[in-house]
């Protein structure tokens, strides 16, 4: 009887975790379809393998329909990202990845976030569940399991992988920067690895925000509000936040002077728009200037709503600072633009603060401590570029 009784509540044991993977697994594809993210390509063009489960076709099959096999490549690349990691969530990633960094227990920040996300949707709102389902991983991982065998059978995980690692794949690494020596005396380099990415808001100048992402703008046309904008005072100095290379520099109808990074790895493009009026950004700046994390760029004003140059239309002084994904090229203008809501993001990077001195002589700001970003190595800085001498 005793026998019986034991071999009863194991079957209802059994059954009962049946029934809770095959909820967890229902909410998760619920969060999917309503974020619209059912079919989205989890590989970008020219991947030589395809995420399991995904509905693919033959070369016959695709021509049959009309397309050819290099269309159907040219298309294979993320179209959506929302973006909804709490602050919470990237500071427990951040810090496990800076924490176990050169220890077999070590795991990626993006890789913990991309799994908390394929179980969650991309859902970020709990934080109990945020740290339950990292720290199942963070022990799997410490049992000696590879981050391949633990996401093998998790179908979003290699979406989420390419999409978080499109928004802060240049943000954490190794690096060196200065420090001052213990005795407040001259500055010494430092090797470090960890958060190499920066406030926009250089440390000590005040602002507020909220998160407005999505809200609606009427100048010229009706649209919604595709970045985050900070509230300061004219003249705060303003940071890169990512080292890159300048895209754009110049006036722009909408976002008046206006400054555009685009990161190494070309999946990002930083948006600093509304500066100063007279003088926007540093002088020596011209578009295919190299900057580092953390170098003083330009600096806060209202400039804007004008076709003519140099206009202050902008009611509130503030930085408008944008952050745009790009899979591919022609994602980069165009209606299948990329932008994320960077709310979450930004509050995030103020731990990370650039600190700043003013030059009397010039009125300029600059950085104090210098920065050797590992990620620039392939370029050099152009001859003019004198910040740096």
């Amino acid at each position: 009887m005793r026998r019986i009784l034991v071999v009863n509540i194991l079957i209802l044991l059994v059954f009962a975790g049946v029934f809770y993977w095959a909820d967890e697994k229902k909410k998760v594809e619920t969060a999917m379809a309503e974020k619209g993210l059912e079919n989205i390509p989890a590989r970008p063009a020219g991947s030589e393998s395809v995420q399991e489960g995904e509905d693919t076709k033959s070369t016959e099959e695709t021509k049959e329909e009309g397309g050819t096999e290099k269309e159907a490549a040219e298309d294979d690349y993320i179209h959506w990202v929302d973006f909804g990691v709490s602050k919470f969530a990237l500071t427990q990633a951040y810090e496990y990845d800076r924490d176990t960094y050169g220890t077999e227990a070590h795991i990626g920040w993006v890789d913990l976030l991309a799994y908390t996300a394929a179980y969650t949707g991309g859902a970020f709102d709990s934080d109990r569940s945020v740290c339950d389902y990292m720290e199942q991983m963070e022990e799997r991982v410490r049992q000696g399991e590879s981050v391949e065998k633990i996401t093998e059978d998790l179908e979003y995980f290699p979406y989420y992988q390419e999409a978080y690692g499109a928004v802060l794949g240049g943000m954490v690494g190794e690096y060196e920067i200065e420090v001052p020596e213990e005795d407040g005396g001259r500055k010494i380099w430092e090797k470090r690895y960890g958060l190499k990415a920066f406030s926009p808001i250089a440390k000590g100048f005040p602002y507020t925000d909220y998160d407005d992402f999505g809200a609606s703008r009427s100048y010229g046309y009706r649209r919604n509000h595709l970045g985050h904008d900070m509230l300061g005072q004219i003249g705060t100095p303003v940071i890169a936040v990512e080292s890159g290379y300048v895209e754009a520099l110049g006036w722009n109808q909408y976002g008046g002077w206006r400054i555009g990074i685009r990161s190494f790895d070309k999946k990002r493009y930083y948006y600093y728009a509304h500066l100063r009026q007279g003088f926007p950004y540093q002088p020596e700046l011209k578009e295919g200037s190299v900057v580092l994390a953390g170098d003083v760029i330009g600096y806060m004003g209202h400039t804007g709503y004008s076709t003519t140059e140099d206009v202050n239309n902008i009611q509130e002084t503030h930085l408008h600072f944008g952050m745009q994904l790009i899979f591919d090229e022609s994602q980069k203008d165009g209606d299948n633009e990329i932008w994320i809501d960077c709310y979450q993001l930004v509050n995030f990077l103020y731990r990370n603060q650039s600190e700043t001195a003013r030059d009397d002589a010039t009125k300029e700001w600059r950085r104090i401590y210098q920065m050797k970003d590992p990620g620039a190595g392939a370029y050099e800085r152009t001859a003019d570029y004198s910040m740096y001498p």
